[in-house]
């Protein structure tokens, strides 16, 4: 599939969202290198060694972002071709005020009726890299802005529900099992919801540290799959970082 994506555009996208965090490891080293210069009792050699570290952790991630967002097969959705899922009628796409994925759903799947939903609440979903992208980034026409406890849809009216990096935004465990409770209600007895998210496991931590507690564990996961009433139908890795489950209702 032709990518719609610019190069380096995950990259720069992490880059201009997270602008704090970069600037922030900057000023850091850049004290360690400067604290012996101003103070000579300070041994320069393990701020060197800190400093250093600070550096190559931080481009490590950036390294890892490039990987995931821009060289792997995230954006292209070739990924989806072995979940056969192409006798779909109507296709529902979930968000959290960002949305890198409709415009490529619809492209991937021209047949099949494209809901757009945006369930971002400012006064519940206060990441502020979510805030600076939509302001880079339009909604997708016909985005729905929806709350988490309600889906303006009827029952059994949805062949597949897509949520590519968006449900980690709800931290609250209540309100995430009451959305997916939602989006069972929503999804026809056969359908399909695909959930592909960052995990809080060992590869993610040697990509962004304890950035990764900004993901949830797998198997925070799996209960609030549970607790929805869905059961995993199958689990795959689009790359070390990325893991994709497959839902269907229990």
């Amino acid at each position: 599939m032709e990518t719609l994506r610019k190069p380096y555009q995950g990259l720069w996208n992490v880059i201009r969202f997270n602008w704090h965090f970069y600037i922030l490891s900057i000023a850091f080293v850049i004290i360690l290198l400067t604290l012996p210069l101003l103070q000579e009792t300070i041994s320069s050699s393990y701020l060197i060694l800190l400093a250093c570290f600070v550096f190559l952790v931080t481009c490590n991630s950036l390294l890892v972002s490039f990987y995931i967002y821009d060289l792997s097969p995230l954006y292209t959705l070739t990924w989806l071709d072995e979940l056969c899922l192409n006798q779909q009628k109507t296709i529902l796409n979930i968000n959290a005020g960002f949305d890198e994925t409709s415009v490529l759903l619809q492209k991937k799947f021209p047949n099949t009726e494209l809901r757009v939903l945006d369930f971002y609440d400012p006064d519940k979903h206060t990441e502020v890299s979510i805030k600076r992208a939509r302001k880079a980034y339009p909604p997708f026409t016909n985005t729905i802005a929806i709350n988490t406890d309600h889906i303006p849809l009827e029952d059994n009216s949805v062949d597949t529900i897509y949520a590519i990096l968006s449900v980690h935004e709800i931290r609250n465990v209540t309100e995430r099992i009451s959305f997916f409770t939602e989006l069972k209600r929503v999804l026809k007895p056969k359908g399909k919801l695909i959930i592909t998210e960052h995990l809080r496991d060992f590869p993610n931590f040697t990509a962004y540290t304890i950035g990764f507690f900004h993901f949830h564990s797998k198997k925070t996961w799996l209960n609030t799959f549970k607790k929805a009433s869905f059961v995993v139908h199958k689990e795959i890795k689009i790359t070390p970082f990325l893991t994709t489950f497959v839902l269907q209702n229990a």
